[in-house]
């Protein structure tokens, strides 16, 4: 399918021939008719990718500060590729459309195939022919009204957004300032609600269509006097309302709204302005200000737009899916006309051009894009013609299913620097993600659909770095195609996840390794060799000083990803088995108590695990630490020595008195290229010593830590449970 794309490393925008969408729960897949280029939203995005690299970190200065603390952790070459990793790849564009939905997942009731719908949402409503969109941003559109005009709902419920928070009255004068592709909608949305309006611009043209589309006066913002004609206009009062629906940098629409609001009168401020408020205006008058936020409340909101949680309309009137309704209620009603905002029209393959009308600051409004609802649409690209042979026998033949950040900076890049191996597919469900990724290595062709990883016959080794919740599954699908499994932690989500995993590979054979890559690092193989001829129960602890994330991550979605604890903490458990050299036999694990509960609590945990050769480990593990110090801290000590790891770019050993010190200063190695190097090397020998086992043990751990957490108590897992 064609598709809208940006790079934004350097700026290129471009339109590919990318694979369709995969269908999720609670979505609907929709095939565009047409979508809506917003000038603010998305020119702001091409300008960022134009600017250089320092441009880039002096406009994000808080990514620039992640990467500043990666780099004190991990190393300026691992902060540095991960960086590139996230600046190397092509973003999608666009946020409003409409068109027909082709395919309904199974939790959706109330709309169909064939269904006429309005999409909202970046990074769902794209440029593209077709797109998936979660049922809260997509509503049904009357059968009076042209997609044409439905692909413009989500600005309009911007604006039908922008005129709630005024909440205004029959009657009340209003002020419009700036008469864009927002500011004019919001002049008719006021008209239907029997408010008189004043709008004004900078653009002497939109003014004019401002008078056409219903207001009662509009001026210039350069006209003479605007003040007194704004006072003339509401009658001497001064206008109840100001809606400031401009885009710019200058303060000027703060400062005009606070001398033509009357007292106790509401600015609500819509579009991105400065704003540095004049206090003395707004105090004397004590004027109201509101921010509106997007198109209404959900938005933002994972819960709600994501997994489809609707909020209760006696509770919450308005989400951003009922504003969408009455935007589409006020279009079949014709109280709305956007025939007249709508000033270029473009097919998908000349959106270049589009944008380039928004960068040369040629007129425009309302720019369309249209899409052929004829053209053929694949769920898999060939990227390069088939090998003219069959791939030499015993040849680690790659399939990838994900594309993320992982795949992208760690597991992609190390791949690419091992020899005697073949990268054939790539699947993953963003379809522009899995075109740019698997152009960008070479793979044979990409797709949408993992099951064509899955079927086929050349592949004989799947690498899956999905979201945890999809890791269970496919490596049992994995292993009944018959393939050789390298799965990114954690195996499994619960206990009856793994139990099938291990069934799975008791069933049918195969190689499964899972991600634990710091028992391969350097450092790590040093540290455990020390100790190798220890006699004594050893005494391990390791800290760990986490970033904080945002509190809607996946992660913390239990269905989806499990904690912090099952995402992060299964690498140290594993590590600290790796280094004793024997077998856990129970863990407790206890989390802090505050006042204030948070969904971090959970992950601020002390986690003790004791092993069968008297050997005992505690990991701490926080995100209420500074970032400035050591992200990973672990010590060990048995018979009189003792080993220190520090981020896995530092280690002490000592003995005797006598300390080796041992410092990688540019690079952190965590030991993924070793990790990968010996799965492929047992693939190509058809070797059985892999310990499975041991992957299995340290889950089991990790998920046995969560229900420490839970119930307070200690755990003797090696005794209950079935899995061991």
């Amino acid at each position: 399918m064609k598709q809208v794309v940006l790079n934004l490393k350097d700026g290129d925008l471009t339109v590919e021939d990318v694979p369709i969408p995969t269908l999720k729960g609670s979505g609907v897949l929709v095939r565009n008719h047409y979508s809506v280029i917003s000038a603010g939203t998305e020119s702001g995005l091409v300008d960022l990718a134009d600017k250089s690299l320092i441009g880039k970190a002096r406009a994000r200065p808080d990514l620039a500060m992640k990467v500043i603390n990666k780099a004190k952790q991990d190393g300026p070459i691992s902060a540095f590729q991960q960086a590139m990793g996230r600046l190397d790849k092509r973003e999608p564009l666009g946020y409003s459309s409409a068109g027909t939905v082709i395919s309904v997942s199974e939790d959706i009731t109330g709309i169909k195939v064939g269904d006429r719908v309005a999409c909202a949402g970046a990074g769902y409503a794209n440029h593209a022919d077709v797109a998936f969109v979660p049922k809260n941003l997509c509503v049904k559109v009357p059968d009076n009204v042209d997609l044409k005009n439905a692909c413009f709902t989500t600005v309009g419920s911007i604006a039908m957004q922008g005129v709630r928070n005024a909440d205004v009255r029959v009657g009340e004068n209003v002020v419009v300032v700036g008469l864009g592709l927002v500011g004019l909608i919001t002049v008719q949305i006021l008209k239907a609600s029997g408010c008189r309006v004043f709008g004004t611009d900078l653009d002497e043209a939109k003014v004019k269509l401002a008078k056409k589309l219903g207001a009662e006066v509009a001026f210039s913002r350069n006209t003479p006097n605007i003040e007194e004609s704004v006072r003339q206009f509401s009658r001497g009062i001064g206008a109840d309302v100001t809606i400031i629906a401009a885009a710019t940098r200058s303060n000027d629409p703060v400062d005009f709204a606070g001398k033509i609001t009357r007292e106790r009168g509401k600015v609500v401020i819509v579009g991105l302005v400065g704003m540095d408020i004049p206090r003395e205006e707004y105090y004397n008058k004590e004027i109201e200000l509101r921010v509106s936020r997007s198109y209404g409340p959900g938005r933002y909101d994972r819960a709600y737009e994501e997994f489809g949680r609707d909020y209760p309309a006696p509770y919450v009137r308005w989400t951003e899916n009922r504003n969408m309704q009455a935007f589409l209620d006020l279009l079949s009603m014709q109280k709305i006309s956007m025939d007249p905002i709508i000033s270029h029209e473009f097919a998908i393959e000349e959106a270049p051009d589009a944008y380039d009308i928004i960068e040369q600051r040629k007129p425009y409004l309302g720019i369309v894009l249209r899409y052929n609802t004829d053209r053929e649409i694949e769920d898999k690209i060939v990227l390069k013609a088939p090998e003219s042979k069959p791939f030499p026998s015993g040849t680690p033949v790659i399939g990838v299913i994900g594309a993320g950040i992982f795949a992208t900076s760690t597991l992609l890049p190390n791949l690419s620097k091992i020899d005697g191996i073949k990268l054939k597919g790539l699947s993953a469900a963003s379809g522009i993600s899995c075109e740019s990724v698997a152009k960008k290595y070479g793979f044979g062709y990409c797709t949408s659909d993992y099951h064509k990883i899955m079927e086929d016959p050349e592949i004989n080794c799947v690498s899956i770095v999905t979201r945890n919740s999809l890791h269970a599954p496919l490596v049992i699908e994995a292993l009944k195609h018959g393939k050789n499994v390298l799965v990114e932690k954690p195996l499994a989500l619960t206990e009856e996840e793994l139990e099938a995993v291990r069934a799975a590979w008791k069933e049918h054979g195969g190689l499964v390794m899972v991600g634990f890559n710091r028992r391969y690092s350097e450092l790590g193989t040093k540290l455990r060799d020390f100790f190798k001829k220890r006699s004594q129960p050893m005494v391990a602890l390791y800290r760990v000083n986490a970033e904080s994330i945002p509190k809607d991550h996946w992660i913390y979605d239990n269905s989806e990803g499990g904690s912090r604890i099952i995402t992060e903490c299964c690498h140290f458990i594993d590590f600290l088995q790796f280094i004793i050299g024997s077998s856990p036999t129970e863990v407790y694990a206890r989390k802090i108590e505050p006042e204030i509960k948070s969904p971090e609590d959970n992950e601020n945990v002390s986690i003790t695990i004791s092993f069968e050769d008297g050997s005992i480990g505690t990991i701490i593990y926080t995100t209420h630490g500074d970032s400035s110090l050591s992200k990973e801290h672990a010590e060990f000590f048995a018979d009189g020595m003792a080993g220190v790891i520090t981020d896995f770019k530092q280690l002490e050993l000592i003995k005797g008195g006598k300390k080796e010190k041992i410092t990688k200063r540019m690079v952190t190695e965590k030991g993924h290229k070793n990790e990968f190097e010996k799965f492929f090397e047992m693939v190509k020998k058809g070797s059985s010593e892999y310990d499975f086992e041991a992957n299995v043990l340290t889950t089991l751990v990790t998920i046995k830590a969560v229900e420490s957490v839970q119930n307070g108590l200690p755990i003797m897992f090696l005794k209950c449970s079935s899995i061991l």
